[in-house]
């Protein structure tokens, strides 16, 4: 089958993707729904709708991770540092959105606004799971 022939990835915005519930403290991102005609290929995307969706399904997978962690460590905290923890958890949240909503900026409006987004919040997510899992693992090895 040739290319052209191939079955498009329906994406309003891969950002959509993001819509799955934070449960450690609120809502994700607010962003639109995604209806995505075949799953894409995040190996190899070939098209800017399929690095929009990818960009949005790596951030889901970092969001997943983040509050596995987060979910694991709350119940190891005394009462103080558990409400210190979650007030900590809404401020990064705050920041997490700004400095992406930040970076896209730079494309506002283009195919790859999505993409930038995703991803930023991805990398973002990724390095506060780091930080909750130093913290976690302080717990456990004393």
């Amino acid at each position: 089958m040739s290319k052209s022939l191939l079955p498009i990835v329906s994406v309003a915005s891969a950002i959509g993707l993001l819509s799955i519930a934070l449960s450690v403290v609120g809502a994700a991102p607010k962003t639109p729904d995604v209806r995505v005609a075949q799953q894409p290929n995040c190996n190899n995307p070939q098209t800017q709708s399929e690095m929009n969706a990818c960009a949005g399904i790596s951030y889901q997978n970092a969001d997943r991770k983040l509050n596995q962690v987060y979910q694991q460590l709350l119940p190891k905290l005394p009462a103080a540092r558990k409400q210190k923890l979650v007030a900590a958890q809404q401020a990064w949240i705050k920041f997490r959105d700004a400095s992406c909503v930040f970076e896209r900026s730079e494309v506002e409006g283009g195919s790859m606004a999505p993409m930038i987004y995703g991803n930023c919040l991805a990398t973002v997510t990724e390095q506060r799971t780091k930080d909750l899992e130093g913290y976690l693992d302080a717990l456990n090895n004393r």
